[in-house]
């Protein structure tokens, strides 16, 4: 479950997301956990993601911006003070990164996602990566242009987006 889901779990639930949101610590969780990715198979795309730390804006960045296409991880790193995610979007041909329509709930569809990073110190999906944490993901991309995205509520509005083009 996502951080974003559970807004009406009950009050432990809400406590345990605004912490995540925060960078806090809820009463009875733990700390938020520093952990080093383990080797990663194929291509290794490391992700940063900040936030306003300093007043600087959001923002979501790729190394390298362009790898062959096949097996593909991205290395991501929570260096804001925030939680976040790694969605990896299909762009269609000719359309700019952040131009994605945003939802009611302040977060672009992710209709035809190919995967993301969202788990604390973990592969895969999960609540949020920890600021100070890391979390990963292995993918399988065709070659193509693919926008990575933070889709908590509003970070992709303020920023958390950036292109990954995948070659032959």
């Amino acid at each position: 479950m996502r951080p974003h889901d559970v807004w009406s779990a009950g009050t432990a639930a809400v406590a345990m997301t605004a912490a995540l949101f925060t960078g806090t610590q809820a009463a009875g969780s733990r700390p938020a956990q520093e952990c080093t990715p383990p080797p990663l198979p194929g291509k290794v795309v490391d992700v940063d993601l900040t936030d306003t730390t300093g007043g600087a804006p959001m923002r979501l960045t790729v190394k390298p911006a362009k790898v062959a296409a096949g097996t593909v991880s991205l290395r991501v790193s929570n260096t804001g003070t925030l939680a976040h995610e790694v969605v990896v979007l299909p762009l269609p041909a000719g359309q700019p990164i952040g131009k994605r329509p945003i939802g009611a709930e302040s977060r672009a569809s992710e209709t035809g996602s190919v995967g993301e990073a969202s788990h604390n110190c973990g592969a895969g999906e999960g609540g949020g990566i920890a600021p100070g944490s890391a979390g990963w993901a292995t993918l399988t991309l065709k070659p193509g242009r693919y926008e990575l995205i933070c889709n908590f509520p509003g970070h992709y509005a303020a920023g958390m987006r950036a292109e990954l083009d995948v070659t032959q």
